[in-house]
């Protein structure tokens, strides 16, 4: 049997400079002490600062705020290394981790994975996890600007798009994509600390990614841009795919795919809560409501989507700043994948305070139908609240609030 702490120091050094995501190469150092003095812990990134994305004369941002500053967050599957002790089954949990900014390195926030959603953590939860006691992947990493005010402190308000960031020759180099609140794509790039606003824009734009190095854009139609960040031009590399509302863009498995959303108007009758100011008479408003999905692969040579009848066992999930994908045999062995959680208004019933809920949906993608995540127990154990055994009381230490990771 090979005796893996013997492995030479140079090809350790080499492996561990191929692992791009900080728990990869956290639980790499975790193996033994041969492994973690033969790679370097990765360095914290660096503070970003950046000026206040122009606005067309319509102030969005707070009065306070000059500027914002880059945080990232990472999406975790985390899993025991063995069985749970009761004889459930092996399921994977999804969390979303943030590094406070605020606060000394090494304190993390926890995150809903497809939201901004900040919950309490349980009584048991431990204020210390030992990342070696979990199998620990990253789905999923995600950029936030934060607004700033004069004195350096962070403002209780997030710019709202999306933002994807690919960082060049160092972590202090960087160029950043997002949607301008125009619907046009806009460019910061950390070397000239400026943004620029690109004009092309037949239809606004849905969603943004970095995928095979590259920065990609799709607009309302489906058509599908890369930005050239030296010259700031688009060059059209897919054309339209009508039909849906709402595209996404998400990296599965090496292949870009689209999921184009469909939503659907009604009128429904009721009381949106300011029918009795605004009408004499009964009120009707409209209800937008997700009814469908259809997903489709990049082909690049041929500069068009093609639709996919079949994810393979593949689970994506829509969240509002980062889309990722999971195999179901990995998350969650009982179940078959082949669909899609989403956030939206997914069902329709008399109570027209429920229809107004934005909820966690899931789409099967071989049924066609849509249900609520939280009324099904499969699908809601693989989000909050933790399951037992991290909050078990052998692993906690009675401690609740921020938690720490530790190497």
């Amino acid at each position: 049997m090979v005796d893996w702490a013997t492995l030479p120091k140079d090809l350790l050094n080499l492996i561990s400079k191929s692992l791009d995501s900080s728990f990869d190469l956290l639980q790499f150092r975790s193996v033994c002490s041969s492994w973690r003095s033969s790679a370097e812990a990765k360095p914290p990134l660096p503070t970003h600062h950046l000026p206040i994305l122009p606005d067309n004369g319509t102030s969005l941002f707070p009065d306070s705020a000059v500027g914002f500053r880059l945080s990232q967050r990472s999406i975790l599957l985390v899993k025991p290394h063995k069985p749970p002790i009761n004889g459930s089954d092996l399921f994977g949990w999804l969390v979303k981790v943030e590094e406070d900014l605020n606060a000394p390195r090494g304190k993390v926030t926890l995150l809903d994975p497809m939201s901004e959603t900040r919950h309490s953590l349980p009584e048991h939860f431990p204020r210390s996890l030992d990342m070696s006691e979990f199998k620990i992947r990253e789905l999923g990493r995600e950029f936030k600007l934060h607004y700033f005010n004069t004195v350096g402190d962070i403002v209780n308000s997030l710019y709202l798009e999306k933002a994807v960031v690919r960082y060049l020759d160092s972590c202090s180099k960087f160029v950043l994509l997002t949607i301008h609140v125009s619907g046009k794509l806009a460019v910061f790039t950390s070397w000239d600390r400026a943004w620029t606003v690109i004009n092309d824009m037949p239809s606004p734009y849905d969603d943004v990614i970095v995928f095979d190095g590259r920065f990609f854009g799709v607009d309302n139609n489906g058509r599908t841009v890369v930005v050239d960040f030296a010259d700031l031009k688009l060059e059209l590399v897919a054309s339209p795919v009508y039909g849906g509302d709402k595209k996404f863009l998400i990296e599965s498995c090496g292949e870009m795919l689209m999921v184009d959303m469909y939503l659907s108007m009604e009128e429904v009758d009721g009381d949106p809560g300011f029918g009795e100011e605004v009408f004499e008479h009964h009120a009707v408003f409209m209800n937008e409501r997700t009814v469908k999905f259809k997903v489709f692969k990049f082909v690049e040579g041929e500069k068009s989507w093609v639709e996919v009848k079949d994810l393979g066992g593949k689970m994506l999930f829509l969240g509002d700043d980062c889309n990722f994908t999971a195999s179901a045999s990995d998350l969650l062995p009982s179940c078959g994948g082949s669909c899609v959680f989403f956030n939206g208004n997914v069902f329709n019933e008399d109570n027209v305070d429920a229809m107004q809920d934005r909820d966690l949906g899931v789409f099967d993608f071989r049924s066609g139908k849509i249900e609520l995540v939280r009324k099904l127990p499969e699908y809601a154990k693989l989000f909050w609240p933790p399951p037992p055994w991290i909050t078990s009381r052998e692993r906690a230490e009675d401690h609740p609030g921020e938690t720490s990771s530790q190497s």
